[in-house]
């Protein structure tokens, strides 16, 4: 009987973190661990190991290995490269530090896999989306990148405070960009089933500025990363969240980044649009119908994102 394997590239703050909840969420019975720093992963898997003797956690098998461990993975996640550092702002400026990080990435897993479901979190996220998944021949669908899952989780999360109510109760997506221009699709957001213009029929203590809460949104992960020096919880959340959508053919509708083929005139880059994903990957984009303004802000996010990739030759 074939066990579900995840192999993880990178294990940095992000990739230990996600290699964490992997095992706490039994996401798979085998987890493969791989850095350029092979002591590093030997390190982060060998304590982890430790760790299944513990009764909280199942019997996994958790290793580490050079490139060629991610052979029979059913899902990669991509963690590999440099993060943002603590008084940067801009996401994007990574883009030529981590360009060659991620070609050099997938020169070495095109070796071994073209079948697995890839789950990219490197940053600038849409720059390496882009990359991976147009450059190097792997099946459509098949790869994308977390895109705005953690900024909707973070949006989701605002809300909340706002209504006094589960953030999981809270329907709405943050689009666009991973990063400064990504923005709040308040015509998606809904309580209950209640949409936006109704809400203040139930809930008429809550006043809502929209332009606040979206910078108050984008600013929250400069927050974090200055006091702390790097953000790993949440996005691990999301890239998690994405695989057990995938290991368990969830048909999930998550906000995640993908190459666009002509969606809102829109093509020759890569965002977050909310996506049906499942065993198979992204199995349908919806290109839901967007109001004048969130449509500006669509393309000025495209536009930002195209300009980057324009800067390190990839368009």
């Amino acid at each position: 009987m074939k066990i579900h394997k995840l192999a993880i590239i990178g294990l940095g703050h992000v990739g230990s973190e996600v290699l964490s909840k992997a095992v706490s969420t039994n996401i798979a019975a085998e987890i493969a661990c791989v850095d350029i720093k092979n002591n590093v992963a030997f390190g982060e898997a060998l304590d982890m190991a430790h760790s299944i003797s513990s009764p909280i956690n199942h019997n996994l098998k958790v290793y580490s290995g050079g490139f060629d461990v991610v052979k029979d993975a059913d899902v990669i996640i991509c963690a590999a490269g440099g993060s943002i550092l603590p008084g940067e702002t801009e996401r994007l400026a990574l883009a030529h530090r981590n360009v060659k990080v991620i070609t050099d990435v997938m020169t070495e897993v095109t070796k071994y896999n073209r079948d697995a479901i890839f789950i990219m979190i490197s940053n600038p996220l849409d720059v390496t989306t882009y990359l991976a998944a147009t450059k190097f021949d792997w099946p459509k669908n098949r790869l994308f990148g977390t895109g705005t899952t953690l900024e909707t989780l973070r949006f989701r999360y605002v809300l909340s405070q706002h209504f006094k109510v589960n953030p999981q109760d809270i329907n709405g997506y943050m689009l666009g960009e991973h990063g400064n221009s990504a923005f709040p699709a308040w015509s998606t957001v809904s309580i209950g089933g209640i949409r936006l213009n109704d809400l203040g029929k139930y809930f008429p203590e809550v006043s809502l500025d929209h332009e606040s809460i979206k910078k108050q949104v984008v600013k929250s992960a400069y927050d974090v990363n200055d006091a702390k020096g790097w953000t790993n919880t949440g996005i691990a959340a999301g890239a998690i969240r994405l695989a057990q959508a995938v290991f368990f053919d969830e048909k999930a509708v998550v906000p995640v980044s993908m190459s666009l083929d002509g969606e809102y005139g829109l093509s020759d880059v890569s965002l977050s649009l909310p996506s049906v994903v499942g065993v198979n990957g992204v199995e349908k984009r919806l290109a839901l119908p967007l109001p004048d303004d969130e449509l500006e802000a669509l393309h000025f996010s495209a536009n930002s994102i195209k300009a980057v990739l324009k800067d390190t030759n990839l368009i």
